[in-house]
């Protein structure tokens, strides 16, 4: 595909749609709610995954199609948080047996799956930069500012079995 990357009608009704481009109207709505969490994930990335779906439910913006994006970037927290550990554990570089010496491994699996966490937080629209980007109308007395954003009207909370 070519050009950018057209952006999620829910992300352009938070941002304002400040381009004053047309909505489509013809997108599709899945039902919000919250998709189990892979099992194959690690402890770290299943607590990523616990405290970020029910912040996203709350934006109403995760539904069960989302389960492999999120598990994606909750497996890249698990790694990062895996190499971070590591890291303070060895030195940042290291001797090898032929005199070289040569950045720690770790600091570039690090490094790199901080890149994919990036990626994945914008995806979501949920990245420091596209956070600062959305501008919200207020409410009107009684009624939620996100409510009839998308989909069906529900209360996060009755998707977690806590």
């Amino acid at each position: 595909m070519r050009g950018r990357k057209p952006t999620p009608t829910h992300l352009k009704l938070l941002h304002g749609n400040p381009g004053k481009r047309s909505i489509n109207q013809r997108e599709p709505s899945p039902e919000l709610r919250a998709p189990t969490c892979p099992s194959h994930l690690c402890p770290a990335a299943k607590a990523e995954w616990k405290r970020l779906a029910s912040q996203l439910l709350v934006l109403r913006i995760l539904t069960d199609l989302d389960r492999g994006a999120l598990a994606a970037y909750c497996q890249a927290y698990g790694r990062w948080v895996e190499a971070e550990r590591k890291l303070h554990e060895t030195p940042m570089l290291l001797k090898l047996p032929s005199g070289i010496v040569q950045q720690n491994p770790w600091l570039t699996i690090a490094n790199k799956q901080l890149e994919l966490m990036h990626r994945y937080l914008t995806e979501f629209g949920l990245s420091p930069v596209s956070r600062s980007r959305v501008s919200l109308a207020p409410a009107a007395p009684g009624r939620s500012k996100f409510e009839g954003l998308l989909g069906r009207q529900s209360e996060p909370d009755e998707f977690f079995d806590d």
